[in-house]
């Protein structure tokens, strides 16, 4: 894989207000995960990096929530994400909200995550769409050292491929804000009928549990029923 940080000319942003538009990024991620905070559950949920630390996720039920970023103030715990201080399967919920697009290795974050996820975790990652408009930009040579086009972006199919090595099942997975500039992403018509075309993709999955040995089925063996005892002949007077 190729390091992200070969081209990455700024460092990663510690607040959405750094990026152009970037309230209006939160603000329609913040949309999207309200049909989800109710549907996880546990004892603690982990932010992992800047951006997904401002994420308000006041509705979830896990009342445990923790940030930790590799440096700042006004947070729970200074860690890198490769390197989590955390114990093996602790964490019920990981927001990896576009964590992966300024790390210099994607993959390995994803693996960190993975040990300290508990079984059937949760793990909600956001990043840019390179099928948009901001797409479009990191194309153009006076553009792609900007932000927000100097993220990375991966494709659907990458993000899946990643997940599916690690067990993961993908329970949800969307485009949405057409338009980068538009405080609504451009209206629920552009986003409704042009999804595929939404500049942030948003992506949710769980992690799988398989049992450490497979126990084989056992059938009852029906015992023999014999209407007369064995080897005993009648007798005739």
């Amino acid at each position: 894989m190729k390091p992200a940080q070969l081209y990455l000319k700024t460092h990663a942003p510690t607040s959405w207000s750094e990026l152009p538009w970037g309230e209006y990024y939160r603000a329609a991620i913040e949309e999207a995960m309200q049909p989800w905070w109710s549907k996880f559950f546990g004892f603690h949920l982990l932010k992992i990096g800047h951006l997904s630390a401002e994420i308000a996720s006041d509705q979830c039920s896990i009342s445990h929530q923790v940030s930790a970023v590799e440096q700042g103030y006004n947070t729970q715990v200074l860690a890198s994400p490769y390197q989590l201080p955390f114990a093996e399967k602790s964490v019920d919920v990981c927001l990896l909200l576009h964590t992966l697009a300024y790390g210099t290795d994607p993959h390995r974050i994803l693996r960190e995550v993975d040990r300290i996820l508990t079984d059937d975790g949760w793990l909600v990652t956001t990043h840019f769409n390179p099928l948009s408009l901001l797409g479009v930009g990191k194309l153009l040579p006076l553009l792609r050292h900007r932000e927000p086009y100097v993220s990375r972006m991966f494709t659907r199919i990458r993000i899946l491929d990643w997940l599916n090595l690690l067990d993961y099942q993908v329970m949800h997975q969307s485009h949405f804000h057409v338009l980068p500039w538009h405080k609504r992403g451009g209206g629920s018509a552009m986003n409704t009928h042009l999804t595929a075309l939404g500049c942030i993709s948003l992506t949710i999955a769980r992690k799988r549990t398989l049992p450490l040995t497979l126990m084989p089925i056992k059938f009852a063996t029906r015992k023999p029923c014999f209407n007369r005892a064995v080897g005993v002949t009648k007798n005739y007077s």
